[in-house]
């Protein structure tokens, strides 16, 4: 079921969106899918359960949201409301049709705000280990973190040492350790994946991009959108996560409307980490509420 790294980039397809190109790919025929990677992903992270819905009869769409993948790095101010934006405008431009929502981690808080925002055109949504915010609000971080992460975000976004910080950031080895520290399946952290998160961090903006997202506003609250939407829900929550740890889901639990289920053994991407467990949940709720 893997795809290899050649054949997802070939795959990629490229649309303008505003003065941006952004990086995609469509795949099958039938009911169409969108997929929202998470934080320093790529549509490639999907890679394992594309063909298990396509192989079912969906259209799946999945794309590079700015600023990460292969889509455009521009040097602008970054937030969810700009990655709304870009969701809400592929699908006027390239779906057209309504469409299930599933996003993992930012991409899960993404999901929710389509919902929210656009029950006219959203059948309904899954989310995996889905992000509170897209950076830690202040109330949530006790001294000395929050001393500490405030010292990281203005060393990187520093013109003097966040170049020289980023380097060492976005080495392979490092990479590897970080999918080693959320990952339950160390199998699952191949040279292929490592490879893939890689390479956009080689892009020359890579650097001030990621400055940028980590001094961005955290976003609205999971909890704050839960009651506006008005589609079913599939919540999957890999339980060995130290990012969106599982006691974050219990807004999810016992809430009309809602599916949840979790997983011991996964980590803070499922869809990577234990694909056959979120490809049959997936499907099988798909089967039940469309």
């Amino acid at each position: 079921m893997t795809l290899s790294l050649s054949l997802q980039t070939s795959a990629s397809q490229f649309w303008q969106w505003e003065d941006y190109q952004i990086a995609y790919t469509v795949q099958g025929a039938g009911e169409p899918i969108l997929l929202i990677h998470g934080f320093g992903a790529c549509w490639g992270h999907w890679r394992k359960t594309i063909p298990a819905l396509t192989a079912e009869g969906y259209r799946v769409y999945a794309l590079d949201l700015l600023g990460f993948g292969e889509s455009d790095k521009p040097v602008l101010e970054y937030d969810l409301t700009l990655w709304q934006r870009q969701i809400e405008a592929f699908w006027q431009s390239q779906i057209q049709a309504p469409v299930w929502v599933a996003g993992n981690s930012i991409g899960g808080l993404l999901t929710l705000m389509v919902l929210a925002d656009n029950p006219q055109w959203t059948r309904g949504g899954a989310l995996l280990n889905c992000a509170g915010g897209l950076n830690h609000r202040p109330e949530e971080l006790h001294f000395p973190l929050n001393w500490i992460m405030g010292a990281f975000t203005q060393a990187v976004s520093s013109p003097r040492f966040g170049p020289w910080l980023f380097e060492r950031i976005r080495q392979k080895a490092r990479i590897r350790n970080t999918l080693y520290q959320i990952y339950a399946n160390r199998q699952a952290v191949t040279e292929e994946l490592v490879e893939m998160l890689y390479q956009p961090s080689c892009d020359p903006n890579a650097q001030k991009v990621f400055a940028s997202i980590l001094s961005a506003p955290a976003g609205p609250k999971p909890e704050e959108l839960l009651p506006r939407i008005q589609t079913p829900l599939l919540v999957l929550w890999g339980e060995k996560d130290p990012w969106t740890p599982i006691s974050g889901a219990k807004i999810y639990q016992n809430r009309a409307g809602i599916q949840f289920e979790s997983f011991p053994q996964a980590g803070h991407c499922p869809q990577d980490d234990a694909p056959d467990w979120v490809n049959q949940r997936l499907l099988d709720w798909l089967a039940t509420v469309a």
